[in-house]
């Protein structure tokens, strides 16, 4: 059979049977992208992001870690690369997140090792500030906020959608309506992350 080459210039979805360890272990073999999956198992592929965004994300990731460290009594904090399975059968990978300590523990050490099978209650996402005329299809607002919803419909008690290129932050809470803010310079972690709050200056 022949070969096909698919450009991944944008985000890709496909609709593949895949059990759960077929997805694992595919997510395993292609570590250079990030796969999310829909509860009805369609297959997202999404490429590397730009340096530039690395750096932020990178950058987003050290501050909530740095709290975390300080406050490992409270939760345990991911980045990117992590992949969990929602309670609706979702299989998705924020920007960054973090889980309850307690929540965490009560997940057996097989569970951990693979798409740990919880919604994290602190979720962030963040939006490329595109140039490109690739921009409203690689990094669509929509998309985002569509993860935001999903993030909360599975439990997740604070989400942050960040806007790179509106200087905006879009605050999703469970039982609230989306609320807005332009240009943040620093965003309060609330009652979820007690004591955490993320300096914008360089992310904006």
């Amino acid at each position: 059979m022949e070969s096909q080459t698919i450009s991944l210039h944008s985000p890709i979805e496909l609709t593949l049977e895949l059990t759960d360890e077929q997805f694992f272990q595919l997510c395993q073999d292609n570590r250079d992208l990030r796969c999310d999956r829909t509860a009805s198992g369609g297959l997202i592929i999404i490429p590397p992001t730009g340096s530039e965004t690395g750096s932020f994300n990178i950058d987003l990731s050290y501050q909530l870690q740095s709290w975390s460290r300080q406050n490992k009594q409270l939760g345990i904090a991911f980045e990117s690369s992590t992949g969990f399975k929602l309670p609706d059968g979702t299989d998705i990978s924020p920007d960054a997140a973090w889980i309850r300590r307690d929540r965490w523990d009560a997940l057996t050490a097989e569970e951990k090792k693979k798409f740990a099978p919880i919604c994290p209650d602190f979720v962030v996402e963040l939006r490329e500030a595109k140039l490109s005329r690739r921009e409203s299809t690689t990094d669509s607002l929509e998309k985002l906020r569509a993860k935001m919803k999903v993030y909360v419909k599975n439990g997740s008690k604070l989400g942050w959608l960040l806007d790179r290129k509106n200087r905006k932050v879009e605050i999703s809470r469970q039982g609230s309506d989306v609320e807005i803010l332009d240009s943040p310079a620093t965003l309060s972690g609330e009652d979820v992350l007690p004591g955490f709050v993320l300096d914008l200056t360089d992310i904006f």
